[in-house]
């Protein structure tokens, strides 16, 4: 991908198809004039009243409870230093875009307009009363360092620079785990810190609050070691100066223990590596590029212990494993600041979580058989799903136990379980999907790549690295639309109809009329086939010249589903094949079956279709809780349709026993867990969150999934074919561009599980 084509993609992200990444949506009725009397006057003035004779009922009435500012001058952001507040912008639209799908909170992003530190302070103050916390951000040094400590002063709402602090806190949990897997004492380290900005001294002053001892830590900037007889330095650095008589990070990295990096690329070399001391731990934190490139480090010392601030290796130190769940727990006690035992009780909360058995969701997630405590994995992945409640419960206990927690937790279970609801909305499940795609990347066929918004999926499947496509259709329309999009990329093309694919051709048909010789098929009609974009990508996946399909973008459903059934065998021990939709709804995901295929099943079929959905389920990270769907709960209708269901759950009960499954249930009772659990205690679903739902029957799945899409906004997966031996997966007629992307993450996964 060109650096014009990201240039492009980037800017066409931020402005379409609507500028910016956040938008408000009410959280009330709004629809009758009943609603808007409530919400607006007069309805309004009873709140505002409560409000003004105890100001702490705003927490009761308001948003604040649940709201953070994100709030910078411009002067520090990423990489591009001193850009301005509305340059900015974009930046502090993104970290709430995170604080959001992370842990659930609000964020309204504020740029100011001022370097004077006393004005930057006055405006926050002003603002305050709105918000719940003050997250200040991209705000440069020393500056940063005065307003957050005035600020913390000042106001009783929770404030932090994440710049300093989450770097801090992420990398001082990643020193703990990696001190210890080099059987190394904190006190007896020596420690190197290259860079002396805001994160760096806050890295530092963490590390020395774990045990780290002052006269063993050295730090640099721009100028060499920062030593005491140095002249015109900042406060903040003269709290790290040495009077160790060494002046260049090569001289200081001679047998230290560990070093910190923060600052730019490539300045600590393979020499200067060699030099440390056994079992050297290194957090090469610069970005994109880091101090020293990893495959440098580990090339370089087969006993490093590694970490830098990138995806693509091990130990990524993200800020995002802290200052989302860090703002939860300290908002969920309305805790007046985020003070020193809060961020330790991140630290380790976030070490200790590293020490667990990892969930299959975060192996799936990273193509890994099983992540373990070790040298590669010091510290947990973004992924995890256990982060919501690991940290903010850990630091929740920590505000109330240093005094500054206005509204303790009486009832932890019940706060975990509140934790959990919190991202029930995000799509954390498609990014899931989306990352192991790409790191088991797979050859994904189009059979309609001809089609404007089939091809506009490819390239962004391409340019994103989620599956290397090929693209099937006329070519002289593809290239030409490939023009039109500037899709500039060296893939395969394929027009079944070419007479250059003649010999392929011909061995396709070969092949496939042995299969269907003795079903009426003769070689001409056999040949014929193969020139028609659905059978000859069959044939490709079956012959192994391709890992996956995707069609049915402009064919009906069942003219797609024929040539497949013919050409691609069913998977050992299927008869019957069956579809199910991925749903991320505003309550979590919901697999749902059979959306496409089975009109009537009988209750064999039921059962199948559930047990091939709930492994469908389990490739994905969920332990799946199955409802069988019906118009009746247990037993409370004799009618041959309700019996069914009943018949299959029974088969399932026997036979699979390990499958949390039950019914003949209805929905409202399969998905209010409460309601559910009073009045059917004896199922095997009670008291338990069904993320699975079978239908009856084909009518009942489809309009189901289809009302769900429409009415609940919910991002539709599918419909997800199961049963196959290959990988082919078949689009609704229509699907848009993203549900086409997302779809060819599923085939991408299905595929190499296949091949697994």
């Amino acid at each position: 991908m060109s650096q014009e084509s990201k240039r492009r993609e980037a800017l066409v992200y931020h402005a379409k198809p609507k500028p910016g990444k956040l938008e408000v949506n009410p959280s009330k009725p709004y629809t009758t004039q009943r609603d808007l009397s409530l919400a607006y006057s007069p309805g309004v003035a009873e709140p505002c009243l409560e409000i003004e004779k105890a100001t702490e009922n705003v927490y009761k009435y308001t948003n604040k409870a649940n709201l953070v500012a994100v709030i910078s001058n411009g002067t520090a952001v990423l990489g591009l230093g001193d850009i301005g507040p509305e340059a900015s912008k974009p930046v502090m639209e993104g970290k709430g875009l995170l604080f959001k799908i992370f842990a659930g909170i609000d964020v309204f992003d504020i740029e100011v307009d001022t370097k004077d530190v006393d004005a930057f302070v006055e405006t926050v103050k002003n603002i305050a009363p709105t918000f719940g916390g003050i997250n200040l951000e991209d705000i440069k040094a020393p500056e940063a360092f005065e307003i957050e400590r005035r600020l913390v002063e000042e106001l009783d709402i929770p404030v932090m620079h994440d710049d300093q602090h989450g770097t801090a806190i992420i990398s001082g949990a990643a020193l703990l785990n990696a001190v210890e897997l080099a059987n190394k004492e904190m006190s007896s380290i020596k420690m190197v810190i290259s860079g002396a900005g805001a994160a760096a001294i806050s890295c530092a002053r963490l590390y020395r609050a774990l045990g780290v001892l002052p006269q063993n830590m050295m730090m640099t900037d721009s100028k060499g070691i920062i030593r005491a007889d140095r002249e015109n330095l900042t406060a903040q650095k003269k709290e790290f100066a040495t009077s160790i008589d060494v002046h260049t990070l090569e001289e200081a990295l001679i047998g230290a223990d560990v070093f910190i990096g923060l600052s730019k690329a490539n300045i600590m070399t393979a020499a200067m590596l060699k030099s440390m001391a056994a079992t050297p731990i290194v957090f090469a934190m610069a970005n994109p590029d880091p101090e020293i490139d990893y495959n440098v480090a580990v090339s370089t010392r087969e006993d490093v212990i590694m970490a830098t601030g990138r995806s693509d290796f091990p130990n990524q130190v993200n800020n995002v494993l802290g200052f989302p769940f860090i703002f939860r727990g300290a908002l969920d006690v309305r805790a007046t600041k985020i003070n020193e035992a809060m961020k330790m009780a991140a630290v380790k909360a976030l070490a200790d979580l590293a020490k667990e058995t990892v969930p299959e969701q975060v192996n799936i997630a990273y193509s890994t058989t099983k992540l373990a405590f070790g040298e590669n994995y010091i510290i947990p992945k973004p992924f995890d799903p256990r982060l919501i409640t690991t940290v903010p419960m850990a630091v929740a206990k920590a505000a109330m136990e240093s005094g500054v927690a206005q509204a303790p937790i009486t009832d932890w279970n019940q706060y975990q379980e509140q934790l959990h609801q919190r991202t029930g909305t995000d799509k954390k499940l498609v990014r899931l999907i989306t990352s192991q795609a790409k790191r088991n990347m797979q050859r994904v066929v189009y059979a309609e790549a001809d089609e404007l918004d089939v091809l506009k999926a490819a390239q962004m499947v391409y340019e994103e690295g989620i599956a290397h496509p090929i693209l099937l259709g006329n070519r002289e329309r593809i290239l030409e639309l490939m023009e039109t999009l500037e899709f500039e990329a060296d893939v395969p093309i394929i027009d079944p109809k070419n007479d250059d694919l003649k010999e392929q051709r011909e061995a396709y048909a070969e092949t496939y009329w042995k299969l269907r010789q003795r079903r009426g098929v003769t070689l001409y009609d056999a040949q014929s086939r193969m020139r028609e974009r659905n059978y000859f990508a069959a044939m490709m996946v079956r012959e192994g010249d391709a890992d996956a399909m995707i069609s049915g973008y402009s064919r009906s459903y069942p003219n797609v589903l024929k040539p497949v059934l013919q050409v691609i065998d069913r998977a050992e021990g299927v008869n019957r094949v069956a579809t199910t939709n991925l749903m991320i709804t505003n309550r979590g995901p919901l697999f749902l079956a059979d959306t496409s295929i089975n009109i009537n099943p009988n209750a064999k079929d039921l059962a199948k279709i559930a047990q091939m959905t709930s492994y469908t389920a389990t490739l994905f990270g969920m332990q799946p809780k199955v409802a069988m769907l019906s118009y009746s709960n247990f037993g409370s209708s004799k009618n041959e349709d309700a019996q069914k269901v009943n018949e299959a759950v029974s088969l399932l009960h026997r036979y699979v026993p390990q499958i949390d499954v039950d019914g003949p249930i209805q929905a409202d009772f399969a998905l209010n867990k409460a309601m559910r659990t009073a009045k059917f205690p004896f199922s095997k679903i009670a008291g338990k969150e069904v993320n699975t739902l079978l239908f009856p029957d084909l009518n009942a799945a489809n309009i189901a999934y289809k009302l769900i899409k429409e009415l609940d906004g919910a991002l539709s997966i599918g419909p997800i074919m199961m049963g196959l031996k290959h990988a082919v997966h078949i689009l609704q007629l229509g699907a848009s561009v993203d549900e086409i992307v997302h779809m060819t993450a599923v085939a991408a996964v299905d595929a190499h599980n296949k091949k697994s």
